[in-house]
């Protein structure tokens, strides 16, 4: 064979023709394992409450003089994924209410993974969750036992529900993510307008509040300076703020975390909406991403943890992050079971004299609860005002509410019901009473009847409302929603001798003074009458001298009050 060089040009057509097959190889070849990504999806185990302002402090309950224990942060490590179980811990806890890291459930019973039992009595965390009475047999009956709440150390819920992680087997735990509020209450409450929105959210928004926000110390109360010295008023509560700190009067204020899901645990969809509907219209306005389950919801993750009678482990549900409310819990402290009779007394107490409640004068802590409502509703921007930090007198050395745009008195009338409302002539005299002063000091003067209005109406008339008056009745829980100002009161109508804590303990929550009225006379804050409902209380001609409430009205108007 005889061989010849390469001229210029046979380099050239070589070099081209690799090339084009190189080409035609890339475009037309077929798929091999290399040609495709895989991705498996795996993410990083994500931590669902950011750390809080200050590092979150779980009180040692076996000794005061024991130290107090940080909580730190959670690691990135899946908790079925971990090498060991995740240890219960408490963030804050008050009778009734106790928000708990690591929290597990399994056939029903709530367990607390501890090596010892430092925490709260648990008779002050949870019941039995039955329909409450007075008598004793039912009181007996709601004591907790452990196959409610129970402690289990790390080596039996290793043994119950742990695997061997080096190994390759995972722990049979499943993480309900995000943030839960576990109700642990009948329907017994919680079918009514007041009981579930000013007292059950109202608690937890106060406590879920305070839980992650910075305690200011100088915001406590200070004993020495009470206005019910001695708590000689045994019906006198909350006491009055003694501070003049900013924050007192700061509406606004840093969210907490996001309230992920509601569990019903004892309660039927049906069982938490009350009859007008307003239950549900709250609960989506205020929390529209939160999720709700009911009694059936829970019974199917109680079954789900039971592995079955060939099973080596059974399983269980961990909550991360979970408050617990329980109002029979709440009841066995003297705050609720006999100075106030309400619920979120505890809560809102706790907060308080942890220096971590906010706004106190304003409702500060309330307002992003509030203000979602009134926006939902339709109410206009400019009917919610601020708080000090929104006006020009906030730098003053004398710090104060924002006054009105516009005065508005409303009347909730009750007179269309069958039952606990005003004579017809009280009615009558008190309309026209407050129309003559209304136009006389040039402020609106609105009488709601609720049956009416849609929601959305009463909640844009209760968004432009400065003074709330009315006989004691499910229509004055409309007050969580007054926009807070320097003339916002609440007028309660009682019969003569009659005295409840339900809206004078609300509205003092809020900042607003409350005035209790018999007829001719009225009581407010530190004198308050002893709870009582006399023959009459439910009834249908309940009487109120009408002078006497414009003369309230004005002056609160004057500063008088």
């Amino acid at each position: 064979m005889v061989f010849r060089s390469f001229s210029r040009r046979d380099v050239t057509l070589l070099l081209l023709g690799a090339f084009s097959m190189h080409l035609v190889s890339v475009l037309f070849s077929t798929p091999t394992e290399t040609s495709f990504v895989i991705s498996n999806h795996l993410h990083q185990h994500a931590e669902i409450i950011p750390p809080p302002i200050e590092p979150i402090l779980v009180e040692n309950f076996v000794t005061p003089s024991e130290n107090v224990v940080q909580l730190s942060a959670s690691n990135d490590v899946a908790p079925h994924l971990a090498p060991q179980l995740p240890m219960t811990s408490i963030v804050h806890s008050a009778p009734g209410y106790t928000i708990f890291r690591n929290l597990y459930m399994s056939n029903g019973t709530l367990f607390i993974l501890s090596p010892n039992r430092s925490f709260p009595d648990i008779r002050m965390i949870i019941s039995t969750s039955i329909f409450a009475d007075a008598s004793p047999e039912n009181i007996a009956a709601r004591e907790p036992n452990p196959d409610i709440m129970d402690f289990i150390i790390p080596e039996a819920a290793q043994k119950r529900w742990g695997g061997d992680v080096q190994n390759g087997v995972r722990h049979h735990i499943f993480t309900v993510e995000g943030n839960t509020v576990l109700f642990n209450d009948p329907s017994q409450f919680l079918r009514h307008y007041y009981h579930f929105v000013a007292e059950l959210f109202f608690g937890v928004q106060a406590f879920w509040h305070g839980a992650f926000s910075a305690s200011v110390p100088s915001t406590i109360p200070d004993p020495e300076k009470s206005s019910n010295p001695g708590g000689k008023n045994w019906n006198a509560y909350p006491i009055d703020p003694q501070t003049l700190h900013k924050s007192a009067y700061q509406l606004h204020h840093p969210l907490p975390p996001q309230i992920h899901r509601s569990i019903f645990m004892h309660s039927n969809a049906d069982g938490w909406r009350d009859d007008p509907g307003f239950n549900s219209y709250f609960l989506r306005a205020a929390f529209p991403a939160m999720s709700v389950e009911h009694q059936e919801d829970w019974n199917d993750r109680i079954a789900a943890t039971n592995g079955g009678s060939n099973a080596v482990r059974d399983r269980a549900w961990l909550f991360p992050v979970v408050m617990v409310v329980d109002r029979s819990a709440a009841f066995r402290e003297s705050m609720t079971g006999s100075h106030t009779q309400r619920t979120a007394a505890q809560a809102w107490e706790y907060m308080r004299n942890a220096g971590r409640l906010r706004g106190e004068l304003v409702g500060g802590w309330w307002e992003s609860v509030r203000n979602a409502v009134l926006f939902f509703s339709g109410a206009g921007v400019g009917d919610v005002l601020g708080g000090t930090e929104d006006n020009d007198a906030a730098e003053s050395t004398s710090l104060q509410l924002p006054i009105s745009k516009k005065v508005m008195v409303t009347y909730v009338s009750r007179q269309a019901g069958s039952r606990r409302k005003l004579s017809p002539e009280s009615h009558e005299s008190l309309v026209a009473a407050l129309r003559e002063l209304a136009n006389k000091r040039d402020f609106d003067f609105n009488v709601m009847e609720a049956e009416t209005l849609t929601k959305e109406e009463q909640l844009q008339v209760i968004a432009k409302t400065t003074i709330l008056l009315g006989v004691h009745g499910n229509g004055l829980t409309h007050l969580v929603f007054m926009p807070p100002t320097r003339f916002s009161a609440v007028i309660e109508i009682f019969y003569p001798g009659g005295f409840a804590h339900d809206y004078h303990w609300t509205a003092r929550a809020l900042g607003m003074p409350h005035f209790a009225v018999w007829n001719d006379t009225y009581l407010t804050h530190p004198d308050e009458p002893k709870v009582a409902y006399p023959e009459g209380f439910q009834g249908d001609s309940i009487p109120v001298y009408g002078p006497l409430v414009v003369k309230i009205v004005e002056d609160r108007l004057d500063g008088k009050i």
